[in-house]
């Protein structure tokens, strides 16, 4: 029997969903508040969680990271007393099952309920591991780790996908992942880059032409999207397509057949459409700058891929795995990353993303030229510039005493992933300790959720 969890802070509440659920047999336990019930969530199995938003401790929302980090990775719902549009939204991009809002009848808490268990008990015996190919996907946040989750569903069907996320996130490694873990992947990946196509031959060089259809057209051509057939074709920034060419790329997506320019005859292209974007493509057909039928169809499957600063825990993993790259290749770099390094990684806002870390990181290895280890002063100026200008605070703040500088450690007799879990416990120390325990301000400082928090602390030696 699955246990169910309800982490609200009404107790008459959580007492009658107690009774309703053991009266259809099913084990329910509840807490009070958020880090109680983190508590008890990581020291037994649970099926599914009933999660309140606004609880005395902290935001609910703010702990699906930290649950779905349980090994049972429980289905959650999502309950509130109020109605928050953005928080729905928020909610079902974190991948919880159901929203109900209270003061209903406790009927669509058990429908919800029995639906959740039914759904569990139908995927557990699918649950394996699926091989994944591209090691250059680098991360192992919650955020990061629902996106690979979204590319092997992906990649095992043919419908379009959109990929979206800031500039530097990574689309386009992404889109290729999808790629190469689809049935297409021993074809073409053909990479079309909207914002940078000539506005007076991209319809030429999508569709292809025929010698004389136009002057310069001294021959034939093929287009990318014949070059695409039976593979995967790849538009980035979909945004920056022609308002006239969206309407005939849309009949080559329905058909999968188009006239080059200057042919009396159709060809056909068997291609699978993948596309890229870092603006708001919804807001952008309100204003009539993009085609409503287009959109739907190109957004049949979407991917919302999180900004750096959003999966901060992922920069150890990233800062080592390309620095290990750049060894195997004619750059190298130092064999040790002082912790205020990488202290100050973390408290940097990475505007540009994993693009702009990876830059970073390519500058303090040149910089440090032939010594041993990195340290802050090895970093650009401008992030430098940033973390100071973040640490002034006024005097007699409870911010104003700065953290204490940790000891070197000895990464020579560490393996890499033990020598980041105690880079990470030592940050963490030295957080609360700087904060004085307050929860509110660790958080705001380190860029972590309240949920992902409490895991770290319970992980603490």
């Amino acid at each position: 029997m699955e246990k169910i969890l309800i982490i609200d802070d009404n107790l008459k509440f959580c007492e009658m969903l107690v009774e309703t659920f053991k009266g259809d047999k099913m084990d329910a336990v509840f807490s009070l508040t958020l880090e109680h019930g983190i508590d008890q969530l990581f020291s037994d199995e649970f099926g599914v969680v009933l999660l309140d938003v606004n609880l005395p401790d902290g935001n609910g929302l703010d702990a699906i990271e930290s649950i779905r980090k349980h090994s049972c990775d429980p289905e959650i719902i999502i309950m509130t007393g109020y109605s928050d549009p953005k928080g729905v939204e928020f909610a079902m991009k974190s991948g919880v099952w159901d929203y109900i809002q209270k003061g209903g009848s406790t009927k669509e808490f058990k429908f919800s309920l029995a639906r959740a268990l039914k759904y569990r008990r139908q995927k557990q015996p699918k649950i394996k591991e699926i091989p994944f190919r591209n090691a250059s996907i680098v991360g192992q946040s919650q955020r990061i780790t629902n996106c690979l989750d979204a590319v092997l569903k992906a990649s095992k069907n043919d419908v379009s996908v959109m990929i979206t996320g800031d500039t530097g996130t990574g689309k386009e490694l992404f889109a290729k992942s999808i790629h190469e873990n689809s049935r297409r992947r021993k074809e073409d990946f053909i990479i079309v880059d909207c914002a940078a196509l000539p506005e007076d031959l991209v319809e030429s060089m999508l569709l292809g032409h025929t010698k004389g259809a136009f002057t310069g057209a001294d021959s034939d051509k093929l287009g990318l999207i014949q070059l695409a057939d039976k593979g995967t074709l790849f538009l980035d920034e979909v945004g920056e397509l022609p308002l006239i060419l969206q309407k005939k790329f849309l009949r080559v997506l329905q058909e999968k057949k188009y006239r080059p320019i200057g042919s009396k005859k159709e060809v056909s292209s068997d291609f699978r459409l993948v596309v890229a974007t870092n603006r708001d493509l919804a807001q952008m057909v309100e204003q009539g700058r993009f085609r409503k039928d287009f959109y739907f169809r190109i957004a049949a499957t979407t991917i919302e891929l999180p900004p750096l600063r959003l999966r901060k825990t992922d920069i150890p993993f990233l800062v080592t795995h390309h620095m290990n790259q750049k060894n195997e290749g004619f750059n190298k770099c130092p064999g040790e990353i002082a912790p205020e390094f990488m202290i100050d990684l973390l408290e940097y806002d990475w505007p540009g993303n994993v693009r702009e870390l990876l830059n970073a990181i390519d500058h303090a290895c040149t910089d440090s030229y032939q010594e041993s280890s990195l340290f802050p002063k090895h970093l650009p100026d401008y992030i430098r510039a940033f973390n100071i200008k973040n640490k002034i605070v006024k005097p007699n703040s409870p911010e104003s005493n700065s953290p204490p500088v940790m000891g070197k450690i000895p990464v020579d007799t560490l393996k890499l992933k033990d020598y980041i879990e105690m880079m990470k416990q030592n940050y963490v120390k030295e957080l609360m300790s700087h904060t004085r325990g307050d929860k509110k301000t660790a958080c705001r400082l380190s860029g972590l959720s309240m949920g992902h928090l409490y895991s770290l602390l319970k992980n603490m030696k």
